[in-house]
């Protein structure tokens, strides 16, 4: 921790930004406060003021913080969504935005560059303190967060409607999301929000799941258990950090839980928000939806309909918040919403990271104004799918462990680049996008044109009727993951359209 803050410091002075500061945030892992304080020393070490919060927050809360308090830079010590025995380090840049190209690579080699811990610079806290580069930060932060997350809600009659009748239980899963979640459902108003008693409270053993990703559906039993016992319409659960929101919707019909993936949370989200926008004539013209090209293809259909310019990005919501500083920056377009498949959306320009918190309001919102409409949320995610097409989305992963597994992960990606195939199951190939050579190939005529987005190493094969896959390596884990996605013409018809599909990507 010391020398990747080493590292930042030198990056940061040679910018000649030292002046500004840089924000920390932490959430409730195995020394995460410990290495949050190691962080804000060594900066002040380097004559860099470092703004820490006095106790766990979540990740967009530092995005805000950062943008609020005009600092350089942010550090989130936090491993996300990681079983218990990981930790991570996040950085940040002033636009509130994880660090993209160039200055990604940059950073690392100036972390790079120290070979050795003695060129760490030291200091205590009680010493940074008194220089006046150690400031504690925190009520005065979350006072302007919550602020400017109510100033987003778009039908506050509807919450006060509704406010008494619709039944939420929440969990944070030992994470950050119980004090912001709570807070800010309580200040617009709504009255049954039970939260999971034994996931209520941080604790970096999370000692009742085995894996707190609300991505995973047994991180949501004891929700449920708990949902049926007080007739809840609403399971939402945040993962640790708080910037990814997994839901479950009652249907009144059957009195099931249906699970919602993040592309359909997103896609609920982004449809309440354009549709009510428009309806109050608050919707900009040159507006913008901003995904990621593994993401559901519903989203160009939805931009489209609303008249929204549709921009596709790599994987990682940092490239969704580079485009809000691209429009910032030329005044091209306005940010209206942006979403990825990993569960991960954003309302409103205060953060520029996918934040549950917001994700939370906003579907809670959303559920009171369709609620006075006389439908459920999943009513009105068969009303999307009948709207726009039965999209589904699915996922798997290839592990490949040891010393040969790097090679066997290249291995794959070039026989897919040299031998492109033709026909996947019922599909026809169209086009491949290989990103890593900035190249999108038309099958049928030869003809290329380039990608436009940053080199990576992913291949994108587009087939006919709306399907696709895309195959990636991880960056962090040594897997290579398969995403793919079709439109079918009701919920049984697509989901035998993916499976077929899936089979035939293995099998391919």
């Amino acid at each position: 921790v010391g020398k990747a803050t080493q590292g930042l410091a030198n990056f940061i002075n040679k910018q000649g930004a030292a002046a500004k500061g840089v924000a920390i945030a932490f959430d409730s892992r195995r020394m995460s406060p410990e290495f949050a304080d190691t962080a804000a020393c060594v900066l002040a070490a380097n004559g860099i003021k470092a703004y820490i919060f006095d106790s766990l927050r979540p990740t967009p809360e530092l995005s805000f913080a950062l943008r609020t308090l005009g600092c350089t830079a942010g550090i989130v010590v936090t491993a996300s969504h990681n079983p218990p025995e990981y930790n991570g380090y996040k950085v940040y840049w002033e636009d509130g935005a994880q660090i993209t190209a160039p200055k990604d690579a940059q950073i690392i080699g100036e972390v790079n560059a120290i070979k050795d811990y003695a060129e760490i610079k030291k200091m205590t806290t009680e010493e940074a303190k008194a220089a006046g580069l150690y400031e504690v930060i925190g009520k005065e932060i979350d006072d302007k967060y919550m602020e400017a997350l109510k100033k987003l809600v778009l039908h506050p009659e509807a919450i006060k409607q509704m406010a008494s009748s619709l039944k939420i239980v929440y969990t944070p899963l030992h994470g950050t999301g119980n004090v912001p979640v709570r807070r800010v459902l309580k200040e617009l108003g709504f009255e049954q929000v039970t939260v999971v008693p034994e996931q209520e409270l941080p604790d970096g053993n999370f000692p009742t799941v085995s894996y707190p990703n609300p991505e995973d559906k047994k991180a949501f039993a004891l929700a449920l258990d708990l949902a049926k016992k007080v007739d809840a319409d609403l399971v939402l659960a945040t993962d640790p950090d708080a910037d990814r929101l997994g839901v479950y919707a009652k249907d009144t019909k059957t009195g099931e839980y249906k699970v919602f993936t993040g592309n359909m949370s997103g896609m609920l989200i982004c449809e309440y928000e354009m549709s009510q926008k428009k309806a109050l004539g608050i919707l900009p013209d040159n507006g913008a939806l901003v995904t990621t090209i593994v993401s559901s293809n519903m989203a160009q259909a939805v931009a489209k309909e609303y008249g929204m310019k549709f921009i596709e990005c790599l994987t990682g919501f940092k490239y969704i918040g580079e485009q809000i500083k691209f429009f910032e920056q030329t005044g091209s377009n306005e940010y209206v919403f942006g979403f990825e498949e990993s569960y991960g959306c954003l309302v409103g320009t205060h953060a520029r990271d996918k934040d549950a918190v917001v994700a939370v309001m906003a579907l809670c919102e959303a559920a009171a104004y369709y609620k006075t409409q006389g439908i459920t949320l999943w009513d009105q995610m068969l009303n999307i799918y009948n709207k726009y097409g039965y999209y589904k989305e699915d996922l798997f992963t290839m592990t490949f462990k040891g010393a040969d597994g790097a090679k066997k992960m290249q291995d794959m990606m070039d026989a897919y680049r040299k031998n492109t195939p033709k026909q996947v199951g019922a599909y026809k190939v169209l086009r491949l996008r290989d990103y890593k050579n900035d190249v999108i190939t038309d099958l049928a005529t030869g003809e290329t044109t380039p990608t436009g987005l940053p080199k990576s190493n992913v291949l994108y094969f587009e087939l006919e009727n709306d399907a696709w896959f895309c195959v990636r390596p991880s960056g962090t884990e040594p897997k290579i993951k398969f995403y793919a996605g079709i439109k079918g013409t009701s919920l049984e018809d697509s989901a035998k359209k993916l499976d077929e599909l899936m089979e035939a990507i293995k099998n391919a």
